[in-house]
């Protein structure tokens, strides 16, 4: 066995056990956690199958960005994971199921891809643009229109994200902008003129004195 066999079966082991984990973590901040491991794991996977930029992407678009959201939704929607866990014994038969059916369909799709013998061979200009240039050009030409309907998706679960931390709650506490806007420096700060007092310096040095030194 070679060091990068060795290294495939350990990052695919993490990965399924942080994936096990993301569905079955009692708190959704540790599932979300998680899944960033799953990340980590699927881009060294990626890195060990020589596609380094897929592998970047994975770490800096998913786990720099995608889960510092989703953390931050989390912890912002406060769910209380007690209530959404009644009946889950229950409902764990049907979910078994649908579970098998949706990994069937996607072995049923993804395991003829794995019985390529043989690569095709890439043009000479495909050999000079590399590996990151070549995979952009290929995806705003061929790719175009599936990545606008991506960033369409994208775009509105951002927007149902903020609705959703925007609901009214009755502990929040919050300011109105337009009260704060109406605010004025005389309904907030009052000066007060006071006539100053002098204190003779004696007296001053007298005080300071301990009781059994003073005159």
């Amino acid at each position: 066995m070679t060091t990068a066999t060795a290294l495939f079966y350990v990052f695919s082991i993490v990965l399924l056990f942080a994936a096990f984990r993301v569905i079955t973590a009692r708190s959704p901040v540790y599932a979300a956690l998680y899944l960033v491991l799953a990340f980590f794991s699927a881009a060294c996977v990626w890195i060990l199958l020589r596609a380094e930029f897929l592998a970047i992407a994975l770490v800096l678009v998913y786990v720099g960005a995608v889960m510092v959201l989703f953390l931050f939704v989390v912890m912002m929607l406060d769910v209380d994971t007690a209530s959404l866990r009644v009946g889950f014994w229950k409902h764990f038969p049907v979910a078994l199921l649908v579970g098998v059916v949706i990994a069937l369909e996607m072995a049923a799709v993804l395991i003829p891809g794995f019985y390529v013998t043989e690569a095709r061979p890439l043009s000479a200009a495909a050999l000079k643009l590399g590996n990151t240039k070549a995979l952009g050009v290929d995806v705003y030409t061929n790719y175009l229109y599936p990545l606008q309907v991506a960033a369409v998706i994208l775009l509105v679960a951002i927007i149902a994200a903020i609705s959703l931390t925007l609901r009214a709650r009755k502990d929040s506490k919050h300011m109105d902008p337009s009260e704060q806007v109406k605010a004025k420096k005389a309904d907030r700060v009052r000066l007060v003129k006071m006539n100053p007092e002098a204190v003779a310096h004696d007296a001053v040095s007298d005080a300071a004195k301990p009781v059994g030194d003073r005159r």
